[in-house]
């Protein structure tokens, strides 16, 4: 006992300088959103709040962006399970290119996203000819949002899959089970959290997304646009207030998914 207090009191210090740091990374992160409180008043909060044009790009980022990844979700969680359990040529390469979207300027890939749906193009006039369109509408959100945010979804699923025992997917297979009821019955409840996880991430990223939506589409305006085009315009005491709003509605999302999510033994402790 003697000597592994010894060991603890040795190593103590070491922590602090750990604590430390993490209390600097904190403060990091929460002085400018603090700083951007403080400096809102109340009465300019709930003036923006009451704004049409604030409310509309809201809800407008909301929905856009849940639905991409609702719609996306769909295909890359059975893309992260083949990722994660298959071994195929060019597996790497494959891999590569699902994180390129993360890696390349969002106006960059605004741009790319431009050149293969705008009316001109196969995929645009076809869109058109049934009657939505993607540059300048919601469709184009929605498809702008989805590239640049899917990445997270299908590495946080991938993971989840490849933490699952392949001995659990073996034993019911060898009792008969097909492959799809495996892949439902016994990977996907296995790995649910971090798909959600995959989700939530997903959802946030595309929340937030600026230089790929302001090419595709500036109006229908997206409240990422909206704040830079106030600040633009008006300047900081006009962005910031709505800069507040939409924080405040995104955290309240994500603190009410992340609850949904958490097992009951976790809601315990």
């Amino acid at each position: 006992m003697t000597q592994a207090f010894i060991r603890k009191v040795r190593i103590e210090p070491l922590y602090l300088l750990f604590t430390f740091f993490g209390g600097l990374v904190l403060l990091f992160i929460i002085a400018p959103l603090a700083g951007m409180l403080l400096q809102t008043s109340f009465t300019e909060l709930t003036e923006t709040a009451i704004e049409t044009e604030v409310r509309d790009s809201i809800w407008l980022t909301l929905w856009t962006s849940m639905a991409a990844t609702l719609i996306l979700g769909v295909l890359s969680v059975p893309f992260a399970y083949l990722l994660a359990r298959k071994s195929f040529p060019f597996k790497r390469l494959v891999l590569a290119l699902v994180d390129i979207p993360i890696v390349i300027p969002h106006s960059a890939a605004g741009i790319a996203i431009l050149g293969i749906i705008s009316r001109d193009t196969p995929l645009g006039s076809a869109a058109e000819s049934m009657g939505f369109h993607f540059v300048g509408g919601a469709a184009g959100i929605m498809f702008a949002m989805a590239f640049v945010s899917i990445p997270f979804l299908i590495n946080a699923a991938r993971d989840g899959f490849a933490a699952v025992p392949e001995r659990l997917e073996k034993a019911a297979f060898s009792l008969g089970a097909s492959p799809a009821r495996v892949f439902f019955a016994v990977s996907v409840p296995l790995a649910w959290r971090a798909i959600i996880s995959g989700f939530v991430l997903m959802w946030a990223r595309g929340l937030s997304e600026f230089g790929a939506v302001v090419v595709v589409a500036y109006h229908p305006i997206v409240t990422p646009v909206l704040i830079y085009e106030r600040f633009g315009a008006f300047g900081l005491p006009s962005a910031r207030p709505i800069s507040v709003v939409f924080i405040g509605v995104c955290l309240v999302f994500f603190i009410v998914i992340r609850l949904l999510a958490r097992e009951p033994k976790d809601a315990e402790r």
